[in-house]
């Protein structure tokens, strides 16, 4: 646990190096042609842009980002709690955060200026129960009448990295830890909202159960409990096919009566087959006459007659003892549903890289809920799913049908699919905090459409490091819905990129 520690300081250190080495770069000048030269980074007043673009390879150090430091300098707590058990209540602190929704191992930070939150974050770092723990969850305005609402599932997070300013104000890098439901709430007399929470008990990953689907003993192997020998648990997949199609291999499994019942029978039943009822007596001679080349029909007849049935009988016995097929069990494999979304997140997405989380399922559906580029309404929708495969197969549906970003109060097309990037190492969306406190989250574009920029680039407060950025409204409805980012280092690519609010993104993105 020390070596890690020391890993993610030495890593955070590098990091912070980076940081000082961008801010302190000197401009280069590039040797090109002023004919060559476009103005348009330059010219950002009140007018419609219609996309932005880069060229050539991206060189934005994504893992600044995910750094967050905007926020300056914070101290560690060097506290790490231990997971709690499920069904565990618990009286913490809350957050109420609107357009948020924050997952297990998703990072939050965090820019502390009212009074009453000041007073959470302080009872949080003093409490014995649960130390350095607050409750975060997520609030909304009802679209019937307008009136604040507040969700009943939520995520504990710790808190990781803070520091209190002069100004009494406090800035908090915070990290989701689990699940919970929010029972009731108050406000303490200092102020600070707590609430009364109830840790949700996560299940396991299903698997495939194999043995329903040809790892039980096949049926056949059911005749033979009179046996001595002690059968296996795996049934003899490896078997030579040729026992299978053998009328002796077959019959040897019978007992005497019942080889002379199963003869017999074969007999009986092909021949009726064969010539059917008799209709009239000349036909009867007919068959009198040929009574020996029909005898040996007879038997050839049965004896092809009981390759057939042994080979279905033996087929029947062979099955697995399972009420679906193999396919249905494997729809709610929390394995293979992982192994299919991790495979369609490289695809779609690309970074960050989800394979070591294949083997956790648990742990993959909460790190795609965190980063999908999807409505804050859909993110909480993926919350409050209880059950690992059905949160995977939601996560696997929103990928299959994501398209196109839209605006959520005109429906206006803002981007497509394929204008995403990725400009954090914690993935396409990730939250980040204002100077007033306001905590939004932000999905990247390459490029958009039908946005209007509105004032002068801004340096200050950055969420990426190097980059201006520029309030940008839907040219349509005029609402707010994020900004415009610009390189302000000539060497820095992409040289320009949108960060999109997840709270005004509509929930069809089809």
């Amino acid at each position: 646990m020390e070596d890690r520690q020391q890993r993610i300081l030495e890593r955070e250190l590098y990091q912070i190096e980076q940081i000082r080495q961008l801010d302190s770069e000197e401009l280069e000048v590039e040797e090109v042609e002023h004919g060559h030269q476009s103005s348009e980074d330059d010219q950002f007043d009140d007018r419609i842009y219609g996309g932005a673009s880069a060229s050539g390879g991206y060189t934005f150090n994504t893992s600044l980002a995910s750094m967050h430091s905007y926020l300056g300098e914070v101290e560690d707590t060097h506290n790490r709690l231990a997971f709690l058990d499920g069904g565990v209540i618990l009286h913490v602190p809350l957050f109420y955060l609107e357009g948020v929704v924050l997952f297990p191992e998703a990072t939050l930070p965090l820019r502390v200026i009212q009074p009453n939150f000041i007073a959470a974050v302080d009872r949080a770092l003093r409490q014995v129960e649960a130390p350095y723990t607050i409750g975060v969850i997520r609030v909304y305005r009802d679209n019937d009448d307008g009136r604040i609402r507040f969700s009943t599932t939520g995520t504990t997070a710790e808190i990781r990295q803070y520091r209190r300013l002069e100004d009494g104000s406090i800035n908090v890098v915070a990290r989701g830890q689990q699940r919970f439901r929010l029972r009731r709430r108050w406000i303490e007399l200092e102020g600070a909202p707590c609430g009364e929470i109830q840790i949700i008990e996560e299940d396991l990953p299903l698997r495939t159960p194999r043995e329903a689907v040809g790892k039980l003993t096949p049926l056949k192997n059911l005749s033979h409990s009179h046996s001595h020998s002690k059968q296996p648990l795996h049934g003899n997949q490896d078997h030579d096919d040729s026992d299978a199609m053998s009328d002796d291999s077959f019959e040897s499994e019978l007992s005497l009566t019942e080889r002379k019942l199963h003869s017999s029978a074969l007999v009986s039943s092909y021949s009726s087959r064969l010539f059917g009822e008799s209709t009239s007596s000349d036909e009867n001679d007919e068959k009198s006459k040929n009574s020996l080349h029909t005898n040996e029909e007879v038997f050839r007849g049965a004896k092809r007659e009981n390759y057939n049935y042994s080979v279905r009988v033996r087929g029947l016995r062979k099955c697995p003892r399972a009420y679906w097929p193999y396919w249905v069990y494997k729809m709610h494999d929390s394995y293979c549903l992982a192994q299919r979304l991790s495979d369609m997140w490289k695809k779609i997405v690309g970074t960050p890289n989800m394979d070591a989380l294949m083997r956790k399922p648990g742990l993959l559906s909460f790190h795609i809920a965190s980063k999908i580029p999807v409505s804050e309404s859909t993110r909480q929708e993926l919350l409050e799913i209880d059950g690992i495969s059905y949160r995977l197969r939601r996560e696997i549906e929103l990928l299959e049908s994501f398209d196109r970003v839209k605006c959520k109060s005109c429906q206006t097309v803002i981007a497509s699919r394929s204008d995403m990037l990725v400009m954090s190492s914690d993935g396409p969306l990730g939250a980040y905090v204002n100077p007033s406190g306001y905590v939004h989250e932000i999905m990247t574009l390459l490029k958009a459409n039908g946005l209007a920029l509105i004032g002068v680039p801004s340096e200050e407060y950055s969420w990426f490091p190097g980059y201006a950025w520029t309030i940008a409204y839907c040219a349509t409805c005029e609402y707010q819905m994020g900004w415009l980012f610009t390189a302000t280092k000539k060497k820095l690519k992409p040289r320009s990129f949108w960060g999109i609010r997840s709270s005004q993104v509509a929930d069809d993105m089809h």
